[in-house]
């Protein structure tokens, strides 16, 4: 038995929740977001909780309990209390500048990086002397906002020798040990 799925999400104040056959709707201070559900899963509003019951005991009905219990979990945090994620720009001459959905990105390349970010995520980013440009994301969708991480950590992974790229606040990068002085015959 999912014991993620059997939890039921508690609804906070100031968001409400609709069940429309297979959709379930969400809308809070932050935003709205909406979610298709698979039939096999059954899910109805009782005592300001979201329960989620399955209608079968196959393998996928099961995986599926839990994955949509998790999903409109997210969906309920994030319009009642946003998600962030911090990145952090590692290299010399490694910068970052944002202007309104745009994202300019300087990475060692030729020419500058142009990320068009979606009108859902608002970007700010803060360059302190001493410290490591940093780029911050805040976002109503979980799911938007990790594939965009994503993206722009993909422009310039951190590499194993010298650390340098693009990495998440707090991400630990396994570092190699560079080349050996060779032993002379």
């Amino acid at each position: 038995m999912s014991r993620i799925g059997k939890a039921p999400i508690e609804i906070p104040k100031g968001v409400e929740v609709k069940i429309d056959g297979n959709s379930v709707a969400v809308k809070g201070p932050k935003g709205e977001l909406t979610q298709m559900v698979n039939p096999s899963v059954a899910i109805s509003v009782e005592d300001n909780q979201i329960i989620l019951k399955r209608t079968g005991e196959e393998k996928q009905t099961r995986a599926l309990h839990g994955l949509y219990r998790a999903l409109l979990n997210n969906m309920v945090v994030g319009v009642s209390k946003g998600y962030k994620i911090e990145q952090e720009l590692i290299g010399v001459g490694y910068r970052a500048n944002a202007n309104g959905q745009q994202l300019e990105l300087s990475l060692g390349f030729s020419h500058n990086v142009v990320f068009e970010l979606p009108k859902e995520i608002k970007v700010i980013t803060t360059a302190e002397k001493g410290q490591a440009p940093r780029i911050v994301m805040e976002s109503h969708d979980k799911q938007l906002i990790g594939m965009v991480a994503a993206k722009i950590r993909s422009l310039r992974k951190p590499e194993p020798y010298k650390g340098k790229g693009i990495r998440f606040l707090g991400e630990n990068v396994r570092r190699k040990a560079g080349k050996s002085a060779g032993a002379k015959k």
